[in-house]
């Protein structure tokens, strides 16, 4: 039986993390036995830039959301998440560069319901020009700025884990409300001030679903998905976001934000 005495784990940083650090992927070296901690503890003594991120980060072991205690394998992908700004059928999930245009949305209104639906709910998210709150460690970079005009985003996605998490947001949309016929198409790169940065798609038999599926889908997006924007100003950008939140909502919590 082969023992490991060391483990190799692939690091990918991302958004404010990738530019503190100066890079976006990079392999480490691990003793035996190591967990999460540890390759965050040795990522922050070689670059030192991290460590002021250590409450608000969010790590991800292979593409799911993991805590800093679980242990590590040689071969791991180890994804560090800053602040982000089964069961259904999701006829798209999508991350996409080009701009989302009113053809998508007469494609959406002949694909997404069936004769069986009442009700088709399209919610579209637009790049605005005033800021939003500003990620942990960037505070002073949005006092710098305050006062003026957004001028553009950038978004920056782990795209693939981005795209695991919105089938997941699928699936419970499809356990809560019985929706199964969604759509949800996120913008990454530069989208100037007006244009749409997301849009989802719900359609349901009655509109009481159809509304609670499509508000979950973006608030769940927004809190989950490994997706983050930076605000470009004249002469500077600020990222926005909070800490990502490991897993759905409950119930409770639902209905009190009701």
């Amino acid at each position: 039986m082969e023992v490991i005495a060391a483990l190799k784990v692939r690091i990918r940083l991302f958004a404010i993390l990738r530019e503190r650090a100066g890079w976006r992927e990079r392999e480490i070296e691990l003793p035996a036995g190591s967990r999460i901690e540890d390759a965050w503890q040795l990522m922050v003594a070689e670059t030192p830039a991290l460590g002021s991120s250590r409450e608000s980060v969010r790590f991800a072991r292979n593409r799911q959301y993991a805590t800093a205690d679980e242990p590590l394998s040689d071969g791991d992908e180890l994804a560090l998440i800053p602040p982000v700004a089964g069961g259904a059928d999701l006829l798209r999930c999508e991350l996409r560069e080009q701009r989302i245009e009113d053809d998508l949305l007469a494609e959406f209104r002949a694909t997404v319901p069936t004769d069986a639906d009442g009700a088709l709910v399209i919610f579209i998210g637009q790049t605005r020009e005033s800021p939003g709150t500003p990620a942990p460690g960037e505070e002073a970079e949005a006092a710098r700025h305050s006062g003026e005009r957004v001028t553009a985003l950038d978004y920056e996605a782990f795209e693939e884990m981005a795209l695991d998490v919105l089938r997941t947001i699928g699936a419970e949309i499809a356990e809560r409300f019985g929706v199964r016929r969604l759509a949800m198409i996120h913008r990454v790169g530069r989208v100037a001030v007006g244009e749409p940065s997301v849009i989802i798609a719900a359609a349901a038999a009655h509109r009481d679903a159809a509304f609670d599926a499509a508000r979950y889908a973006i608030e769940e997006l927004k809190a989950r998905a490994p997706i983050w924007k930076a605000e470009h100003y004249a002469d500077g950008s600020v990222w926005i976001g909070a800490p990502a939140r490991h897993g759905p909502q409950t119930d409770q919590q639902l209905n009190e934000e009701a």
